[in-house]
């Protein structure tokens, strides 16, 4: 009995992570299909750039979100899917940097590194992906164990990494006046560090409510 309710477990779990592999890749169809229609038009590689980004923002504050839905609803899958949804966070950056160092500056190395120092938007940025290399790259149970106590406090960078997102997505935002949007992520990202600080009383509170 014992057994094949861990199997079921198991079964559960590797479909929430093959669900959670869908919702990174879906976007990505979107884009795609966006992009052939022209839906991108008059600035397709500044609305790429932006599609791509926007997307690196959300599924990133997705992956927060799975160890406080894990406190608060006592599921086990959530824990399960946040490795998967992290390296989604991780390709939708990659590609957010390709389309800016392959498009937008025409593939044109020796003029990156002078932008990224001049452009304090660019600055946070590139600094935000080359904190979620070594995430992305640790991020396999091998390197866990390898790691031991000291991965725990590597992957915490995944917050100053939200921030820099955030701060980047502001900085580009803020000279269009439409700040609706960085509002509500920062909004976002506020809640799920609050429900950190202390963890046990705010998951306790918001059960009670």
């Amino acid at each position: 009995m014992a057994e094949g309710r861990r199997t079921a477990t198991q079964a559960r779990l590797r479909l929430a992570q093959r669900a959670a592999f869908a919702a990174g890749a879906l976007p990505l169809a979107l884009v795609g299909w966006r992009l052939w229609q022209g839906a991108y038009e008059p600035d397709p590689i500044a609305a790429l750039a932006d599609e791509t980004g926007e997307w690196a923002l959300r599924v990133l504050l997705a992956t927060l979100a799975m160890r406080p839905l894990r406190r608060l609803t006592g599921w086990r899958w959530p824990l399960a899917v946040r490795r998967t949804l992290g390296l989604w966070a991780f390709a939708w950056a990659s590609l957010h940097l390709g389309v800016y160092a392959g498009l937008d500056q025409y593939g044109i190395w020796a003029e990156i590194p002078r932008d990224v120092l001049e452009r304090p938007f660019v600055l946070a940025g590139f600094a935000g992906w080359l904190l979620l290399v070594p995430l992305a790259v640790t991020s396999t149970r091998g390197w866990m164990r390898r790691l031991g106590a000291r991965w725990q406090r590597l992957h915490r960078l995944v917050y100053a990494v939200a921030a820099l997102a955030l701060l980047h997505q502001w900085w580009i935002v803020a000279p269009k006046a439409d700040l609706t949007r960085p509002l509500v992520y920062l909004a976002a990202f506020l809640f799920l560090m609050a429900l950190r600080l202390p963890a046990g009383r705010v998951a306790a509170r918001l059960r009670r409510a």
